[in-house]
């Protein structure tokens, strides 16, 4: 149990810091309707020093840390031995915990007075399930706040060297979800298909086959390129191009591990002469 004040702001690390702020509760309109609070953390793509300020503050005054599979070593290494680590990550068909436990043990945890943070890979509102978390604290009269974190597109497309926007080949990004069951989706896939667009997808690995199938069936020329970035961000970031009639290929002969960031797009021709990191 928490030894301080239930009025009392998460203390601040540093002369400088800023104390932090909570709304009310969107339920009970009462700023102080639990005893303990919970800060949705966006922990970034990987590389510690891609996380914020606040992020980084917060972790260093947690009680308790529940954590995702893709929130990095690095960054797990900073959470202070006092706090207690709780993995919650989930794989493809392997979920250490079922999301409804989770949400159901993030108020537990803050209705015993402490301060808890929930740390996601990338920004807990892209494909994070940030929302039905807070959801389930909302209801619950739960104390919360949210810090943004740099999103995997965002990250891996920068560390790559391939710009999601740019004047002369994209206007537009569409961020979309890559985790396709049973090989089948539902996406709207003509509408994919335009113009001057940068199409990203998240978990796209195991489904990268079917992808590329149902862009070159809806009408995208098999000539497009595709990059897909492996563990982006990281020291064992890699990053296989080719275009849609070749990448699965290219990724097979490769070996590429997850987790994977696919692009699609003219902005991916960018890459041979913007790319920074080397790799």
């Amino acid at each position: 149990m928490s030894d301080r004040s239930d009025d009392a702001p998460w203390e601040a690390v540093g002369a400088t810091a800023a104390p932090v702020r909570y709304r009310k509760n969107p339920v009970t309109g009462n700023p102080n309707s639990s005893e303990g609070e919970v800060a949705l953390v966006g922990a970034g793509p990987g590389d510690p020093e891609l996380l914020t300020l606040k992020a980084w503050r917060l972790i260093q005054s947690a009680e308790v840390v529940l954590y995702d599979r893709l929130v990095s070593p690095e960054i797990l290494s900073l959470i202070p031995e006092s706090a207690e680590q709780i993995h919650v990550g989930k794989q493809r068909s392997n979920h250490t915990l079922p999301q409804d436990q989770i949400n159901n043990r993030l108020v537990e945890l803050a209705r015993q007075g402490l301060r808890v943070v929930r740390l996601k890979g990338g920004d807990p509102f892209i494909f994070g399930r940030g929302g039905e978390e807070l959801e389930t604290l909302a209801a619950a009269g739960v104390r919360f706040q949210v810090v943004p974190g740099i999103t995997a597109a965002s990250g891996c497309a920068a560390y790559a060297g391939i710009p999601l926007t740019h004047r002369n080949h994209a206007q537009s990004v569409r961020f979309i979800t890559g985790h396709l069951k049973n090989d089948t989706c539902d996406l709207p896939w003509k509408d994919f298909v335009q113009n001057n667009q940068t199409l990203v997808f998240y978990m796209g690995l195991v489904g990268l086959p079917v992808i590329c199938r149902q862009l070159t069936a809806n009408g995208m020329s098999p000539d497009m390129p595709v990059a897909l970035v492996s563990r982006g961000t990281t020291p064992e970031q890699q990053v296989v191009t080719g275009d849609l009639s070749s990448i699965v290929e290219r990724v097979e002969e490769n070996a590429v591990p997850a987790p994977t960031l696919v692009i699609i797009g003219r902005v991916v021709t960018l890459r041979s002469r913007l790319d920074w990191l080397g790799g």
